[in-house]
């Protein structure tokens, strides 16, 4: 039986196999014909020549991506070990930098790769559509990005907006008056604000116009200049609100698209507004798009295994 030993040099070896080993488990997953080892500071894999010579090489991916981020996590071990390249999942060291100090110090950063390439093409593009299934943090990571840029008086105002469509549910009969009906459908908007700006201050910055949360039809006639501007459930959007938002870009603006092509709550035949701008738009020169997948959920893990569920037997329809 052929053997490999891989001594960790200049790293803790508890943090790199993670509390309990926990991470060497996950590792004995995708190399299950491996009997694989871990002592103080060295890993060990028994088994056929081949495996050990990829597990060798997904081990170097590792330790690489832990000795520029120091941290390893189920999602990060996951991506490394299915990428074809250090391409896929490899961002610059900035992108995974603290966006925002948020309410009691939180620290509020991106958590995965793709979040961390959503960073980065945020910085280098005017617009970006962020397309992936719930909880990938499209919408949370567009915030704190919103946040970071007026904070540094990159922009004057943050614009929040989505259109108002109701998943299953009847706008009408909801009680109360229009702000009342359609605050619910902001909350997802104003509980990432609350994370990263204190309240005195989130109710001032709204009462002032500084930030502004409306819903998608507010847009119209208006001209969105100086401003970090985020249409969130793009997917919800038709042709014609579409290209009413992609028009209100004005001087100096960032539009930050999110949405979940797999969670559209438009009437049947309806096409959606993000599926014919992605097509569209998906060769012209400062838009930038990124796709997340199920690996950047950050969640409760049942959330991961939830999408992969549905996800089966909707491919059988």
């Amino acid at each position: 039986m052929n053997e490999i030993i891989i001594e960790l040099e200049e790293i803790s070896p508890k943090e790199f196999f993670g509390a309990q080993n926990v991470n060497i488990e996950l590792l004995k997953k995708y190399f299950p014909k491996l009997k694989i080892v871990a002592r103080g500071n060295k890993l060990k894999a028994f088994g056929d020549e081949e495996l050990l010579e990829e597990f060798d090489r997904r081990i170097s991916m590792l330790l690489k991506h832990f000795g520029k981020y120091n941290k390893l996590d189920e999602n990060v071990i996951e991506r490394v070990l299915t990428s074809q390249s250090s391409d896929d999942y490899a961002t610059s060291k900035q992108s995974g930098e603290v966006i925002v100090h948020g309410v009691g110090g939180k620290l509020i950063k991106a958590q995965t790769a793709n979040q961390r390439k959503m960073v980065e093409l945020m910085r280098k593009n005017d617009m970006v559509f962020a397309i992936g299934p719930a909880g990938t943090g499209k919408t949370y990571t567009g915030v704190a990005l919103a946040v970071q840029a007026l904070k540094n008086k990159e922009v004057k105002r943050i614009i929040l907006t989505r259109p108002a469509v109701e998943a299953g549910e009847n706008l009408g009969f909801l009680p109360g008056d229009l702000k009342e009906k359609l605050d619910p459908y902001m909350q997802p908007l104003y509980d990432a604000l609350r994370d990263m700006i204190a309240p005195e201050k989130l109710a001032h910055y709204i009462e002032n116009g500084t930030i502004q949360i409306a819903p998608l039809a507010f847009m119209r006639g208006r001209t969105l200049d100086n401003a970090f501007v985020i249409l969130d459930e793009g997917q919800n959007t038709t042709h014609a609100q579409m290209k009413m938002f992609l028009t209100r870009m004005g001087k100096h603006a960032k539009f930050l698209l999110t949405g979940d092509p797999g969670q559209i709550d438009l009437p049947r035949r309806t096409i959606s507004g993000l599926k014919e701008a992605l097509l569209i738009l998906k060769n012209v020169e400062g838009v930038g798009m990124i796709f997340l997948d199920d690996k950047d959920v950050i969640r409760h893990k049942l959330v991961k295994k939830v999408i992969e569920a549905y996800k089966s037997i909707e491919n059988r329809e």
